[in-house]
């Protein structure tokens, strides 16, 4: 069994699927493992501490001869895999709702295309997760990104020259990277609110010690959706949340949104208006910029200024950590492909459950019914 770690195609993405520590464990299971040169290098991995490893360190081609896995952080292009085995697995972050002209070129070209972020949220299934891994970072990264922007400081600081007061943030949206917002904003010393549509999540802001901003009562809204992702809301919901947030964000200093509802766009949460409603000198980061947008107004790749308020739209989030978040992701497809590891067959074989909830294609014909619906 050839194990092919590819280096990303896509622009500015720095992470890669694959680390020195993950290829001795590929090995270690009975695979060889081969490395394409310069694939780790963004992520600050050298192509010697691969090869330290044992895993061969190639070009492309040598890279993809006879593969029967490809890894890598996002789905390579089709036609860059000459070489590969018949019927490789493509094993990464595929994007099928945004990128289904690549997943059918993956069914045309026979390979079997696995797609990580439909990965189900069982308890089992959960450290081959690299939704959460990554959005675990990226909510970091967003309120280290936000106080980068801020001309103020976060934490109260008395001086004899006076006090500086604390920052008032607020995180909207309290999945992974929501929480992990709420908890680095206030390890930086900001006082911190949140709030969210599912009901569940109340208990976890609190939990963190941030003061959660819930819509009452607004009878038999929960917003728990499949998975524990959030649904989309009623217009009485919205309204009443339209109503609260108005009030609550033009008191506010820092905003954070990571609202995203997987295969549609993402929901608006801040409108012009209410941007218009904060002081001069707020800064605003919208993590679901690539995907339509939390905040009116924001610009993916940019930071935008409207009503004096700072807009911050950086793609790509985990790879502005690429170190860590390569290490995170590869862990989840280490795990992923160990779990149905069969010693005999030399090769994983995967169950119903999971492999049925992530493949893409298969036999020549796109057969996730996520895709077909």
């Amino acid at each position: 069994m050839k194990i092919a770690i590819l280096k990303e195609q896509a622009a500015g993405e720095r992470r890669v699927a694959g680390t020195p520590e993950t290829v001795k464990k590929f090995i270690a299971l009975g695979a060889s493992v081969a490395v394409e040169a310069g694939a780790g290098l963004t992520a600050w991995i050298a192509d010697d501490a691969y090869a330290a490893a044992g895993a061969s360190v190639g070009d492309r081609a040598a890279t993809l001869a006879g593969a029967e896995i490809l890894l890598g952080v996002q789905g390579p292009d089709p036609a860059s895999l000459g070489g590969a085995a018949a019927g490789a697995w493509i094993v990464a972050g595929l994007n099928p709702f945004g990128e289904r002209v690549r997943v059918d070129a993956y069914a045309a070209g026979g390979y079997e295309a696995l797609a990580m972020e439909f990965m189900p949220r069982i308890t089992r299934a959960q450290s081959m997760d690299i939704l959460s891994s990554q959005s675990n970072l990226s909510g970091y990264k967003a309120v280290l990104d936000a106080a980068a922007e801020y001309d103020r400081a976060f934490p109260m600081m008395m001086t004899a020259a006076g006090t500086v007061s604390a920052a008032k943030c607020f995180v909207m949206g309290v999945g992974v990277a929501g929480l992990q917002a709420i908890a680095t904003a206030r390890r930086l010393g900001a006082q911190v609110s949140a709030t969210d549509v599912r009901a569940a999540t109340k208990e976890q802001i609190e939990s963190l010690g941030a003061k959660a901003i819930f819509v009452e009562k607004v009878a038999g809204i929960e917003g728990e959706g499949t998975g524990g992702y959030a649904t989309e809301m009623s217009d009485e919901y919205k309204a009443a949340q339209a109503e609260l947030v108005s009030s609550h964000i033009a008191k506010q200093d820092i905003v954070i949104t990571t609202a995203l509802i997987p295969g549609r766009p993402a929901p608006r949460l801040i409108s012009d208006a209410q941007i218009a409603s904060m002081k001069q000198g707020s800064v605003i980061v919208d993590l679901a910029v690539e995907q339509g947008g939390n905040v009116e107004g924001a610009v993916a790749g940019e930071v935008v200024v409207r009503h004096g308020v700072k807009i911050v739209g950086h793609r790509n989030v985990p790879s502005r950590l690429a170190a860590d978040t390569s290490a995170l992701f590869s862990r989840n497809l280490y795990n992923f492909l160990s779990a149905f590891w069969d010693k005999e067959r030399n090769a994983p074989v995967l169950d119903e459950e999971i492999g049925n909830a992530i493949r893409l294609t298969q036999g020549g014909k796109v057969v996730n019914e996520r895709l077909l619906g």
